[in-house]
């Protein structure tokens, strides 16, 4: 397990459950599938894995409620598993501190894919060199807007000289708004800049990132531009 990337899976239904893991681990993946919150959280703090699956409607702790416990201890990706599209449940568990959501029935490549995609930009959250940008001071890597800062080369974050904690889904996003500040970027950018979407996907997954970002480092840092997209505040 060691070489393998460790993934926990949280699903109750056992069918769907077994053959998700068969599947995985035909894909190289170490899989500890668990069928209920309360014993994927203890898996998760006994194993630390490489990556989380969680099943909104899940017995004992539901997944929304494991995502925040999880999210509390650690900044380990998450990818949250929804039957409903519509649901409430997929923005309740982005604000719990999701990465992603897939939703089901899905196709096993499909959901491949998307764990793949989270764990390249974990692997490199701060998404390749940057170019200097005008509009902003940029002193050793250390990007200033107003009293905020942004350390590009030691992936850091300061707000009026306070430490900000980011999950590095969160640093990509902040890294994209401030290597352009002023320049507005569309939620499809975003989406296959952050996230790694080569397809369409869900805009509600950069509006929530985006809300808990400012919660972070100032509801008036970025700005939303109507029917455009968002922009950093130089």
């Amino acid at each position: 397990m060691a070489d393998q990337t460790h993934v926990l899976f949280v699903e109750d239904d056992d069918v769907i459950r077994e053959a998700t893991q068969l599947a995985l681990e035909r894909d190289g993946f170490a899989v500890t599938a668990m069928p209920d919150g309360l014993s994927g959280l203890e898996s998760f703090r006994a194993d630390r894995p490489d990556i989380a699956l969680l099943d909104v409607m899940v017995p004992g702790l539901d997944g929304v409620s494991l995502c925040r416990r999880i999210r509390d201890e650690s900044t380990v990706p998450v990818i949250m598993l929804s039957a409903r599209a519509d649901s409430i449940d997929v923005v309740l568990g982005l604000e719990a501190g999701a990465d992603d959501y897939v939703t089901k029935p899905f196709d096993g490549a499909v959901l491949v894919a998307r764990i793949r995609a989270v764990l390249r930009r974990f692997g490199h959250a701060g998404g390749g060199e940057r170019a200097e940008t005008a509009g902003h001071a940029d002193t050793g890597g250390v990007l200033t807007f107003g009293e905020l800062e942004v350390d590009t080369d030691g992936m850091e974050v300061r707000r009026a000289g306070r430490p900000v904690a980011l999950t590095p889904t969160e640093m990509r996003l902040l890294l994209e708004f401030s290597s352009a500040p002023g320049t507005v970027l569309s939620r499809d950018k975003l989406l296959e800049r952050v996230w790694d979407y080569g397809w369409g996907g869900d805009t509600r997954v950069v509006d929530v990132h985006v809300q808990r970002l400012r919660t972070k480092i100032g509801q008036d840092r970025i700005e939303t531009v109507r029917g455009f997209g968002y922009k950093l505040k130089a």
